[in-house]
């Protein structure tokens, strides 16, 4: 019995020290990560001014002459995610609604777990879906399209995000309770009133938290603009043509061709760091606006 207790409070003393240690070993990762980007890109802003690669229109940085705008860049980032959105969002949302208040407990059980396969699909493969699918399938419509275009990598990034949109806001939504649903009913409401002027707006600091972290991880893909959208830095905001995100610039110059310590290998960080900043205030806007709206029951 005084070993059984021993034993016991030997546990208590170590496991919170192991679940702490667990804890700790993300935040000294995250640490890690910004002090490798910070020091790289202070190099590099040693040599380009910050507001000159913030506000430069022209992205050059290999063949001269060299320009270091990332405008370019952030354009067809900005791009590419913004036809993902406008593609998954309200089918997402669509999805999410159906499978909460429409769908059979059979039906539910089959779609939803097949929405969330979608999520584990590597993106190489989403790639070359975009490339040797959706590009010939919209070459029908628009003939003067690229092989490389904004269109099929930002609807193939969409079809990524899906599962995401969906997956979470359905979640919020079986989170509202019964009661609210069964007050609409008791004062005639329809199935589409309940869901449309209730639920949704209910589970809405859900619903919108889904919106931003898809956007989160629309902005940072990497391989399906890698393979469907090209690699040419232009300000344009003709989905049909050819351009090139912050992280297919990032996989470009990082296969080895440029040499370490040069202001072009400094430009990986530089670029890394402004897509770091920009995913990180994303992330606190879906939690500021999980707090703003999160109703409590």
């Amino acid at each position: 019995m005084t070993f059984r207790r021993s034993k016991t409070r030997i546990s208590d003393k170590i496991i919170p020290i192991l679940l702490g240690l667990c804890a700790m070993l993300s935040v000294f990762t995250t640490i890690g990560i910004v002090y490798t980007l910070l020091q790289e890109s202070v190099i590099f802003f040693k040599e380009v001014p910050v507001w000159s690669f913030l506000t430069g229109t022209t992205w050059s940085p290999i063949l001269p002459p060299k320009e270091f705008g990332v405008l370019p860049l952030l354009g067809g980032t900005l791009l590419i995610t913004g036809i993902a959105i406008i593609f998954a969002v309200p089918i997402g949302l669509a999805c999410a609604i159906y499978l909460n208040e429409y769908a059979p407990a059979r039906v539910r059980g089959v779609v939803k777990p097949v929405l969330e396969v979608l999520a584990g699909v590597p993106t190489i493969v989403y790639g070359y879906f975009a490339l040797e699918t959706v590009t010939p399938f919209l070459q029908k419509i628009f003939p003067d399209m690229g092989i490389f275009n904004a269109l099929s990598a930002g609807l193939v990034v969409g079809i990524m995000v899906l599962p995401m949109i969906s997956s979470l806001s359905e979640d919020a939504m079986r989170a509202v309770p019964k009661s609210l649903r069964h007050g609409a009913y008791a004062l005639g409401a329809t199935r589409f009133e309940v869901a449309l002027k209730i639920v949704l707006p209910a589970a809405l600091s859900g619903v919108v938290s889904s919106f931003v972290l898809a956007f989160s991880r629309a902005i940072g893909e990497t391989m399906i603009v890698t393979v469907a959208a090209g690699a040419t830095p232009q300000l344009t905001l003709n989905p049909l043509e050819s351009i090139q995100t912050m992280t297919s610039y990032i996989v470009q110059v990082s296969m080895g061709d440029v040499p370490r310590g040069t202001i072009e290998y400094g430009t990986i960080f530089a670029v890394g760091l402004t897509l770091f900043v920009i995913t990180f205030l994303l992330n606190i806007l879906a939690q500021w606006v999980a707090r703003r709206f999160r109703e409590e029951y």
